[in-house]
């Protein structure tokens, strides 16, 4: 029988069970003898961590108050995600407010993986459920198209519309379909540029992927659709669910003026919502269309109400209804707004509609955070009354305020005080009024109903610009009398 090819040595990690185990080919005279490793060498390399185990938990930094409890640290952290999302850049830019996005869901056999639960394609269709609301939220005379990939090919959801109701409709009724088949990317964006095709020029082109496989089954040169979505103005942004593939950077590169950071793989569940939320907001114009400027015609209708028990037909979807709004150039009624007049195609609107989109344009200033030496002017949130904390008696005890982690430094832009101060008005407010504020009124209740302004025009003009949050007047804009 022959020899064993060598020699045989026990890991280090199993010397002290396995003892002096060791198996030496004896017929070869050549081979040398290794004896166990020296217990000073041992030693020494078991006492250096590995770069995996030198792991920084999070809950190693939480410290009891003083009570015992670990109220004052959650409230810490709840307050400091609460204002990470408010510390946004409010450069007032131009934007697309009038915007055409066309939203592709990857529905292939990648989205049956579970390392988002409850799977990747519920979480997915959820999350597009929420983004349709909140799309419309903010910009409310856009417009939407939903599109799926699956089997190799693209799919409709439901067409180019401004109605919510009728995307969400579409999106539920593929809640227990299952994923099957592979993606293909150049099938979905051929689809997206049809779907564009006879949007105005006045408006953004936009597609959304929710990309969650690593490959793509396409039917020829994915590279010459990219010219042509280049060639046709048609941003892509994709948020992907796995590894970056090299294919989709290099879509959103071209697509986006060689910035390729609108391609982001999400973590976890919160921060895939948190980047599709982000897409809500209008692009900023490039600077090569900024000179494109034109005016647009637009109709606001009044509501009516069929007379007694007769009933009228809706032109956008032919159905019998009581109530609806009348063309203001050819009369013809529509049964919700924001739309396309289906005879003169007017774009009807209302004037709500159009006061929040907005504030896209001049977005409402971050508030300050108030230290606790300007504290004491304040008991009580401005907004909504609630009591702030009591500043501390002794300066010692002020660096153990609100928002503190173990008596460290704060978070960014989080107030020890608990308080929010408005730089125009000097109000102070709190966290959630502040999140309120930003997220939803977009305005500055301070400033709302500061009266200042009023008398100031009554007396004279200060002859200082405004913009949102910069002087006494409302957070929003100066609106002529």
């Amino acid at each position: 029988m022959a020899d064993s090819d060598g020699e045989y040595h026990a890991d280090d990690g199993f010397d002290d069970e396995f003892g002096d185990h060791q198996v030496t080919s004896s017929s070869r005279p050549g081979t040398r003898n290794r004896s166990r490793p020296d217990k000073s060498k041992k030693g020494n390399r078991k006492g250096a961590k590995a770069a995996w185990e030198d792991i920084q938990r999070s809950w190693d930094a939480v410290v009891e108050d003083a009570d015992g409890t670990l109220t004052g640290a959650i409230e810490g952290r709840a307050e400091a995600e609460k204002r990470a999302r408010l510390l946004k850049d409010t450069t007032p830019l131009q934007r697309g407010i009038i915007r055409h996005l066309v939203l592709v869901v990857d529905m292939s056999f990648a989205m049956l993986e579970k390392d988002m639960l409850p799977s990747r394609y519920e979480l997915t269709i959820a999350y597009a459920s929420q983004f349709v609301q909140e799309y419309f939220e903010q910009n409310p005379i856009s417009q939407l198209a939903v599109l799926g990939m699956r089997d190799g090919i693209a799919i409709r959801i439901s067409d180019m519309g401004g109605n919510p109701a009728e995307h969400l409709e579409k999106l539920q009724g593929w809640v227990k379909q299952e994923p099957q088949g592979n993606p293909s990317l150049q099938n979905a964006l051929e689809m997206c540029r049809g779907a564009l095709f006879h949007t105005p020029s006045h408006g953004t082109r936009e597609v959304v992927i929710i990309y969650g496989a690593l490959m793509s089954s396409d039917p020829g040169d994915i590279h010459e659709t990219i010219v042509s979505l280049v060639k046709d103005r048609i941003r892509v942004s994709v948020v992907g669910l796995a590894a970056q593939v090299a294919i989709c950077d290099e879509l959103c590169a071209k697509t986006n003026g060689g910035d390729s950071s609108s391609y982001v793989i999400a973590l976890d569940e919160d921060h895939f919502r948190g980047l599709l939320i982000n897409i809500t907001t209008p692009p900023a114009t490039r600077i090569q269309e900024q000179g494109n400027a034109s005016l647009l015609m637009m109709g606001f209708p009044s509501r009516i109400l069929a007379a007694g028990d007769s009933l009228h037909y809706c032109a956008c979807h032919n159905r019998p209804t009581r109530e609806g709004y009348a063309c203001t150039r050819c009369g013809n009624r529509v049964c919700r707004l924001p739309a396309e007049c289906p005879g003169c195609g007017l774009t009807l609107i209302l004037s709500t509609h159009l006061a929040r989109s907005y504030h896209h344009l001049f977005p409402l200033r971050n508030w300050v955070d108030v230290p606790w030496a300007k504290a004491k002017t304040s008991k009580a949130c401005y907004s909504c009354l609630a009591a702030f904390p009591e500043a501390p008696s002794s300066p010692k005890n002020k660096n153990k305020g609100k928002g503190k982690d173990g008596g460290g430094a704060p978070a960014k832009g989080l107030s020890e005080s608990g308080r929010y101060a408005c730089e125009a008005c000097g109000n102070h407010f709190c966290i959630d009024c502040d999140l309120f504020a930003h997220e939803v009124l977009h305005n500055c209740p301070g400033c709302q109903s500061d009266t200042r302004a009023a008398q100031l025009q009554n007396g004279g003009s200060n002859g200082n610009g405004t913009s949102n949050g910069d002087a006494i007047t409302n957070g929003a804009m100066d609106i002529d009398s």
